[in-house]
């Protein structure tokens, strides 16, 4: 039973061009009042690629100049007024957004969830899901592997240095359900991994299942909750470890990473077939909650402000396969101030070179 009489909208990410049509496919085949509005860049022209597809075939096929170099601002600025147009139409009763191959569908879920506010341009419609599609086969290797998005010729410009983990790490994080293609019978250590970095408490479900549609249309996606799935100061921290060797382990600290060590470290704490989220904090800025994400071989960090309410602490909640926890369970531990570094205080600390500040910005002052 429909929860309105709202439209739902469900926006589809994936990695894959190929898995993307395919969802796509299935979406109009299976639910015939269903349109899928797709996007993709079209660098070359300078523009973006809008098309509408149905059950019936091509409804709209299109390329509007490209006036942003953001992909999620000028996907955002074609897909509001072109999603109002569908929902007008009276044609359909269900509608799929599917991004650009690699795009990230947090910041589009924000912007279109403002908009269906009663009064907005689009409160005709209900965001329903956001939805990421895989496939078992290539998914440990997409997750863990080095490649990065240019050499799969998926980069969104010569800027875009994103690895492909980082990008579907970034999907499964945010996503509703998450649409499996391949058996996990037949993959069982990249079935095993899909559920260690999925969101907690979205819904996996295999290509087919009858449950997809319901999943997908006849539910109500929440902002604020796939937004915490995504902060790196709440990512799920209990240990675990699968029977096809995947592994997840929590490493905590109330002390701050010593800011030359990390660095000397990163190679040892973040580098390899694993995946890596957490926060941080480092003796020369006490002050800023410093995040972290992994995944790769590849680490990015970054300074969110200050720590507030919130004690500073280092954790990190890390995720891989074969033995590689106990190096990262070292190089954690050796990246740490020790305790006697720490007797003293900070305030020896507070004149001395912040290292870190090409990666975490100019530090602010100290209140």
């Amino acid at each position: 039973m429909s929860l309105s009489p709202l439209t739902p909208l469900a926006v589809l990410a994936t990695i894959d061009p190929v898995r993307r049509e395919t969802a796509i496919l299935s979406a109009v085949l299976d639910r015939p009042r269903t349109v899928v509005l797709r996007h993709d860049l079209r660098p070359e022209e300078d523009g973006l690629h809008r098309l509408v597809v149905d059950a019936s075939g091509v409804v709209d096929d299109v390329v509007v100049p490209l006036e942003h170099s953001c992909v999620s601002c000028a996907v955002r600025e074609d897909a509001v007024p072109t999603l109002a147009r569908l929902a007008a139409d009276g044609r359909w009763d269900a509608i799929v957004l599917a991004l650009p191959v690699t795009a990230d569908s947090l910041p589009v879920t924000r912007a279109l969830a403002a908009r269906t506010e009663p009064g907005e341009q689009l409160e005709h419609l209900r965001l329903s899901a956001a939805v990421v599609a895989v496939d078992l086969a290539g998914l440990v290797d997409d997750l863990l592997g080095d490649d990065l998005l240019d050499e799969r010729g998926l980069a969104f410009g010569e800027e875009d240095r994103r690895s492909v983990g980082e990008a579907l790490a970034a999907q499964l994080a945010h996503a509703d359900v998450v649409q499996v293609a391949s058996r996990p019978q037949d993959h069982p250590v990249a079935s095993d991994l899909l559920d260690h970095i999925r969101a907690g408490d979205g819904s996996r479900v295999a290509d087919g299942d009858e449950r997809s549609d319901d999943l997908l249309f006849d539910s109500v996606h929440d902002t604020v909750r796939a937004d915490r799935r995504t902060d790196p100061r709440r990512v799920p921290s209990a240990h675990r470890r699968s029977e096809h060797g995947v592994w997840t382990i929590a490493l905590r600290s109330h002390r701050p990473f010593h800011p030359d060590r990390v660095l000397e470290h990163i190679e040892r704490l973040g580098g390899g077939r694993v995946r890596s989220r957490g926060v941080f904090w480092v003796p020369t800025r006490p002050d800023s909650l410093c995040a972290w994400e992994g995944s790769g071989g590849q680490v990015s960090i970054g300074d969110l402000g200050p720590w507030g309410l919130d004690a500073p602490r280092t954790e990190l909640v890390v995720t891989g396969i074969g033995d590689e926890d106990s190096r990262i369970r070292a190089a954690f531990t050796d990246s740490l101030l020790t305790r006697a570094e720490l007797s003293d205080g900070l305030t020896p600390w507070l004149g001395r070179e912040d290292v870190l500040a090409p990666w975490l910005g100019e530090r602010g002052e100290v209140g």
